[in-house]
């Protein structure tokens, strides 16, 4: 009600007729889940190219058939849509990863990026671990290397193992009076050594054996510590044939008994080296060097400016045996100058944080980091080639100690901290698992056959209305079994049902119609097995499997063309509108068909258009096409017909949205005013483009009535009258004789 004028004057009022809008919303997206050989597990990606398909899923294999889930998804990508992929989950399913400490591996399944982040960033089963699980990742590489010293010292000793000489422990020497340079020939200094193993080599036959330690800080008699850093070709300390180092016996280092529980190594005469200058990727099949990626990682500004040191960390992944990418030895990635510290970020109030799990987990296409690699420490008492494994002097002190927050552990803040140095570390992926069970050797892939079960969860994915938008359901091939096939296309045709957004696109059974010569047995074996399916206009039937070119694996195949039939609603929807019918020669033509395992006669489509089944058909000449457009609804009516269906899906998913609208609105005359003021221009729009022979919108107190407004409801009832698409053509050609006039003989045949 207006305000009433008390006085002369002009009363200005603004009433918004504008709010809300009804408009197409059907996207083009399409959703198929099945066994992929890379993938995120159990979550749903957008997928618009083949190229995308590759990247995130693939190629396709010539293995249990995986190839007509690839190529089902590659069919329906080649009309232009979007398309969901769920990779399907198996209880077989594990990721390839580096154990803890050691280069073993382990029983783990991270599913995606979610699952990561909620169960296995904080992880302490694994160090690196592959991104998705499958065999796949099996011989990969994951290589580190790290900040602080940059020299080598070479120890000489009858036997590496026995010493304690594992790669990427710790060790500390005693030094007597050695000479310091750059600080006068008299200056010496006696303490200790910290260092980190970094390489061990065996030489029985010559007694050459020997282990490297990279240097990495001293500490004088009075306990100070100080981090040791060296410039490029510079030498920390001199040692001559009579100068010895002393390895505390840390229950390991033990090669022999000199005073005071102290074993004497001896330094051959040799020039100290530039540690990362000479650190190469610990691969198999080719060499290559830490410097030709990257620079020496140093501490990055952010820490130091926050007094802490020896963050800085390269990250590389490499296809040792080229089981990505078929080329030994290719380096997928690279991560350089990362950082151990929690809290580090690339640039002054950059919102990127470069904490290496936390980048790795975002930006690598291969990898997740887990256990921090200075807490790797295997306590298993195990063996390797006969030597124990179990941590020696892994502490840096004159005792036996793990790694304590106190020495700096990766993943603290940057603030007063220095962290732990582990040198050049590489760790060989493995324990990957397809869904069959055992691990496939190295460049070999497993089983991939999912379950009827896997596939079902799978396909849950999409049952969210709210969550995921979806056009068409694909079933994609079918399962070994008749009834596992039936059950697997019922289940879609629930989900279809249940959301009332989307159809369900539905294929035969294989084994049905490929390879069965017999074309009368391949009709009865479709109408047997579509029987028994749900009626439902929320599903399509079709007849197809077609043959076609795999040229990832250079074989011609058979591929169920359930998805194409999806694809021929996406162009559609492209070059008309949904509510024109998909089939025939104008927009019904299927892509990449050499020929069709059951080309149904004009009889035999007799029996199978009354049973809900659209034939797939080659006419020479023209093409395969689909040549149908029934929807699997089992009575007569409107919903009977493809084109009404998405008619009315289109309709009915519009003006839902301008519906919400008009949530918690008054339900007076000017908010339903306002509602047929948005849908009915929309109607007469579709009316004008031959989806609609007449509607009628009824919105006003006739079934708004006082009991409806009480109960706080708003109602609009929408009559329309569907266009109808030619199924029937009938040609009457009639002969007459020449003295008959044309209106004598009309309309009497």
């Amino acid at each position: 009600m207006a305000t009433p004028q008390l006085s002369p004057g002009v009363l200005t009022r603004e009433v918004d007729l504008t709010v809300g809008r009804a408009e197409n919303v059907l996207d083009n997206i399409g959703a198929i889940a099945g066994p992929f050989p890379i993938g995120p597990i159990d979550e749903p990606i957008d997928i618009s190219t083949e190229e995308d398909l590759i990247n995130v899923f693939g190629k396709p294999l010539s293995t249990d058939s995986q190839y007509s889930y690839w190529m089902s998804a590659a069919s329906y990508l080649g009309y232009g849509g979007v398309l969901k992929v769920c990779r399907t989950d198996n209880t077989n399913l594990n990721n390839a990863n580096a154990g803890v400490g050691v280069a073993n591996t382990s029983t783990l399944k991270i599913k995606n990026y979610d699952d990561y982040q909620e169960n296995y960033s904080e992880s302490s089963a694994y160090t690196y671990s592959a991104k998705n699980p499958g065999s796949w990742a099996n011989g990969l590489k994951v290589c580190f290397i790290d900040d602080l010293a940059d020299q080598t010292i070479g120890i000489t000793t009858t036997d590496p193992y026995a010493a304690g000489a594992i790669i990427g422990y710790g060790v500390t020497a005693q030094l007597s009076n050695v000479v310091v340079p750059g600080a006068g020939s008299t200056s010496t200094f006696s303490g200790y050594l910290k260092g980190i193993i970094t390489g061990v080599s065996t030489d029985a036959t010559n007694s050459a054996s020997s282990f490297d330690v990279k240097v990495v800080a001293r500490v004088d008699g009075s306990g100070t510590e100080t981090r040791i850093d060296y410039a490029e070709n510079t030498q920390y300390a001199s040692f001559d044939t009579d100068d010895s180092v002393w390895f505390v016996n840390n229950a390991g280092i033990n090669t022999g008994t000199t005073g005071g529980g102290k074993t004497a190594v001896i330094f051959p005469v040799q020039t100290a080296t530039d540690w990362y200058n000479n650190q190469t990727l610990a691969l198999e099949n080719s060499v290559v060097f830490w410097k030709s990626l990257a620079p020496k990682p140093t501490s990055n500004v952010y820490v130091t400016d926050r007094n802490g040191e020896g963050d800085g960390i390269h990250v590389a992944v490499v296809d040792d045996y080229g089981t990505v990418t078929g080329i030994k030895g290719q380096i997928l990635e690279k991560h350089v100058s990362l950082s151990k510290a929690l809290d580090t970020v690339s640039a002054v109030n950059s919102p990127q944080k470069i904490w290496y799990k936390q980048f790795l987990a975002d930006f690598s296409q291969n990898v997740y980091a887990g256990y921090n690699p200075s807490q790797a420490i295997d306590l298993a008492n195990k063996t390797k080639d006969g030597h124990p494994t179990e941590p020696r002097a892994t502490g840096f002190s004159t005792a036996y100690t793990k790694y304590t927050t106190a020495q700096g552990l990766w993943g603290q803040k940057a603030q007063d901290n220095v962290f732990a140095a582990i040198g050049n570390v590489t760790y060989a992926l493995g324990g990957g698992e397809d869904y069959s069970a055992g691990v496939p050797a190295t460049g070999e892939n497993g089983g991939m056959t999912a379950t009827l079960s896997d596939l079902m969860t799978s396909y849950d994915k999409f049952s969210n209305t709210e969550e995921v938008q979806v056009d068409y359901l694909i079933m994609g091939p079918s399962l070994g079994a008749k009834d596992q096939s039936q059950a697997k296309a019922n289940k879609l045709i629930a989900i279809a049902a249940n959301r009332k957004d989307c159809v369900a696109c539905i294929g035969p059974h294989k084994a049905d119609i490929v390879n069965v010569t017999n074309t009368t047995t391949q009709t009865t074996n479709l109408l047997t097995y579509f029987s028994p399916l749900t009626s439902s206009s929320y599903a399509i039937f079709d007849t197809g499997y077609k043959y076609t070119y795999d040229r990832f694996n250079n074989e011609f195949r058979y591929i169920p063309t359930n998805a194409d039939i999806a694809g021929l609603m996406t162009r559609t929807n492209i070059v008309a509108y949904p509510w024109f019918s998909p089939a025939g020669q104008q927009r019904g033509m299927i892509n990449n068909a050499v020929k069709l395992a059951y080309n149904p006669t004009k009889d035999q489509r007799d029996q199978l258009y009354p049973a809900r089944i659209n034939s797939v058909i080659t006419k020479p000449g023209t093409g395969t096409m689909l040549f149908g457009d029934k929807t699997a609804l089992a009575y007569a009516s409107a919903f009977d017909r493809i084109n009404v269906r998405r008619l009315f899906l289109t309709i009915e998913q519009a003006l839902q949205k301008a519906a919400e609208a008009q949530l918690f609105e008054l339900n007076d005359e000017l908010t339903r005013a306002n509602f047929r003021n948005i849908v009915e221009p929309y109607l007469r729009d579709i009316e004008a483009k031959r989806g609609l022979y007449g509607f009628l919108v009824v919105c006003d107190t006739t079934n708004n009535t006082p009991d409806v407004i009480d109960n706080n409801e708003f109602r609009a009832d929408i009559f329309l009258k569907p266009a109808k698409s030619i199924n029937y053509v009938t040609l009457t050609f009639v002969a007459t004789r020449t003295g008959v006039s044309f209106e004598e003989v009309a309309g009497r045949v």
